[in-house]
C-alpha cells in the first residue's frame, strides 16, 4: 500500500492532468476533452514557440494556450497577422489565421512567454494581460487522452519564418 502511495506521488509529481473547458483553443483542443501535462520539461529548458502550456493563474482559472513569443523578441498583430521582430509566421495550425485587432509592438521581458489562444478572436490571452512569467507555466500540454476518439499527441508546430534559413 505505501509502494502505490509513493507510486502515486511521484506520478503525480511528474504529470498532471487539465480539463479544456473553454473554446479558446479551437479548433485544436475542444471543450470536454482532457489533456496530460508534462511539468517536468520545463525544469531543464525553457519554453518553444508553438507548445501549448498551462498556466497556472492568481486571479482566475487555470488557462490553456500556446506559446508564441518568446524572452527577448518582440511581438505584435499587423494586418491582422502575428509579427515577431517584424516577420510575419506562418501557424498552419489555425483555422482562422486572420486576427480582428491589431496591436502595437510589444518587447517581451527576459522571464516571460506571450501566449495566444489558437481562436485568436475569442481567447482571453497575453494581448489582453501582457506576457506570462514563465513560472506560471504549469507544464507543456502532451498527449489528449479523452475522450478516447481524440486521443493524440500532440505535436509542436516548425515555424518558418521569411528570411531564415
Amino acid at each position: 500500500m505505501l509502494l502505490i502511495a509513493i507510486a502515486f506521488l511521484v506520478v503525480n509529481a511528474l504529470i498532471g492532468r487539465f480539463r479544456i473547458e473553454q473554446v479558446s483553443m479551437l479548433p485544436n483542443l475542444h471543450e470536454g476533452e482532457y489533456v496530460i501535462v508534462d511539468k517536468i520539461s520545463y525544469l531543464f529548458r525553457q519554453p518553444a514557440r508553438g507548445e501549448i502550456v498551462v498556466l497556472k493563474r492568481t486571479s482566475e482559472a487555470d488557462l490553456i494556450k500556446r506559446v508564441i513569443g518568446l524572452p527577448g523578441e518582440t511581438i505584435q498583430v499587423s494586418n491582422g497577422q502575428v509579427q515577431i521582430n517584424g516577420q510575419p509566421i506562418a501557424e498552419p495550425y489555425l483555422k482562422d489565421p486572420h486576427i480582428n485587432q491589431d496591436t502595437p509592438p510589444l518587447s517581451i521581458p527576459a522571464d516571460r512567454v506571450f501566449v495566444m489562444g489558437d481562436n485568436r478572436n475569442n481567447s482571453s490571452d497575453s494581448r489582453g494581460f501582457g506576457p506570462v512569467p514563465i513560472d506560471e507555466i504549469v507544464g507543456r500540454a502532451w498527449i489528449i487522452y479523452w475522450p478516447p476518439p481524440d486521443w493524440q499527441v500532440l505535436a509542436q508546430p516548425s515555424y518558418a519564418m521569411p528570411g531564415t534559413p
